[in-house]
């Protein structure tokens, strides 16, 4: 997109059959390596932290593991060509760093690389454009038994990689994003232990912070050496849109501190060069901050091009005085407690209304309040890089998924991205999560994000109600008004 479309324009280019969105607007779909590949002994691949996560009893619901998966590193053809049927325009998909560099240091593995090359050449062949994310949290184990985020050393491997990565697929890929959802790689890895590698320690994830956004600075240095100047270069973040319970001053400060450790934390070292002082005062009681070295936040706030922004839910925050049960629902699944270092007064509000299967409030107002906040801030052009919802589907009579619980919540979080757009907020894409039902984290396959249903015992697809409505969507680049 070259210009901004103002309100006017959306106006004029809305019909009675919908509102129409921007020319050129990307409409996607998206992945990660751990949870559909499968193959997770094939082609020199070595064992990533999920890998060991998820074969450690009792860290993934029933002992599920990403071993098969949705076998897509069998079936990217078949998925290729569904998602050629639905009309998607792009593929947000990332690459497991230890299948194309084993144990994450040394040589590339010509079998790994082969495997994403043929993927993107399938994927250009069929007219949909490929968008690589470096790292979608499956970090080498021998990283992790160095230290894994902890460790400074990690953040120059991660830089090497994206550096090898790019001279192999960059002359066919032109968007690449560094970091997904640095914040659960930190927060809910290293603090709250419900994500690999499984530690309960916030100084952990307080330097694994730290590292996180080094590592991501240096790769975009590598990458903007290594890459055409036509590249495009982005992270993804996944804000919270934090509510307070009331206007109460302590519930506002509750509210502040979930804000600064899942939103300014990242914010204000990527576009100000230095990590908010309020977020260092309430988190001093747990680090000292001394991994932060002199010339960090220079390299942390190397410019790039496109903000990737995921967004599924808000959250409200209220202060809690230590006495009596402490509230949990927090939106991540994991609770207050040790998630959020600094934070033993901060309780979360559950929302009344509709949830998803994963106990999330749907709240697309929170959407549209976080892109014109992000916009008003900071002016960089934004990519909904992932949003969707998990519900418990049923196979039907007719063989059929009749999800309608999940079009409407897309169809809500589309109208607040149009409603955006209209405002003058520049936001060029959207990639639906997930593309496929897949191995949801901790939660195993017991939770189903995918518009196409995957069988895991046969590994049959197919394509929701969902799927078809969100086709409607791409093919007509306008959104039903009903």
């Amino acid at each position: 997109m070259t210009q901004i479309e103002t309100r006017q324009d959306a106006e004029e280019r809305s019909t009675v059959g919908g509102l129409a969105f921007p020319d050129r607007f990307v409409w996607g779909t998206a992945t990660a390596s751990y949870q559909i590949e499968g193959a997770v002994a094939e082609g020199g691949r070595t064992p990533s932290i999920w890998d060991t996560f998820s074969h450690t009893p009792g860290k993934v619901f029933q002992g599920d593991t990403g071993d098969i998966a949705a076998d897509h590193y069998h079936r990217y053809r078949e998925d290729a060509e569904l998602m050629e049927e639905l009309g998607v325009n792009s593929y947000r998909f990332s690459v497991s760093w230890s299948r194309v560099i084993p144990t994450g240091v040394g040589p590339l593995n010509r079998e790994g690389v082969d495997f994403y090359s043929r993927l993107v050449d399938e994927l250009l062949g069929r007219g949909i454009t490929p968008t690589v994310t470096l790292y979608h949290w499956d970090l080498p184990q021998e990283f992790q038994d160095a230290g894994g985020w902890t460790s400074r050393d990690t953040a120059y491997r991660f830089a090497d990689y994206a550096s090898a990565l790019a001279g192999v697929l960059g002359d066919r890929v032109s968007l690449w994003t560094t970091l997904n959802e640095p914040w659960c790689s930190a927060f809910l890895g290293y603090a709250a232990g419900v994500h690999a590698p499984g530690h309960t320690s916030g100084a952990e994830a307080l330097a694994a912070v730290h590292h996180l956004l080094l590592g991501h600075g240096l790769a975009i240095q590598s990458l903007r050496s290594a890459l055409p100047t036509s590249a495009q270069l982005a992270i993804t973040l996944n804000p919270a849109v934090a509510r307070p319970a009331t206007d109460s001053p302590q519930d506002v400060k509750a509210a502040s501190k979930v804000d600064g450790l899942q939103n300014r934390i990242w914010w204000d070292p990527l576009f100000n060069a230095r990590y908010p002082d309020d977020v260092r005062e309430f988190t001093a009681e747990v680090t000292d901050w001394s991994y932060v070295r002199d010339g960090d936040l220079d390299i942390i706030s190397t410019p790039f091009d496109v903000l990737g922004v995921n967004y599924y839910n808000p959250v409200v925050v209220a202060h809690y005085a230590g006495t009596g049960e402490r509230s949990q629902a927090d939106g991540h699944g994991d609770g207050a407690g040790e998630t959020w270092p600094g934070c033993s007064d901060v309780q979360f509000v559950d929302l009344p209304g509709r949830h998803t299967a994963m106990g999330w409030p749907v709240d697309a107002s929170g959407l549209r309040e976080l892109l014109d906040r992000l916009w008003r801030a900071y002016g960089k052009p934004m990519f909904i890089t992932e949003n969707g919802a998990a519900y418990d589907d049923e196979v039907s009579a007719d063989g059929q998924i009749h999800d309608v619980e999940r079009a409407q919540y897309v169809h809500e979080h589309l109208a607040a991205i149009h409603d955006a757009i209209s405002a003058g907020v520049d936001v060029r894409g959207y990639y639906l999560w997930s593309l496929l039902d897949n191995f949801e984290w901790a939660y195993g396959y017991s939770k189903r994000f995918g518009i196409v249903r995957v069988d895991f015992d046969s590994q049959k697809r197919t394509v929701k109600d969902s799927g078809r409505f969100y086709s409607r969507v791409v093919r007509a680049n306008a959104l039903p008004e009903a």
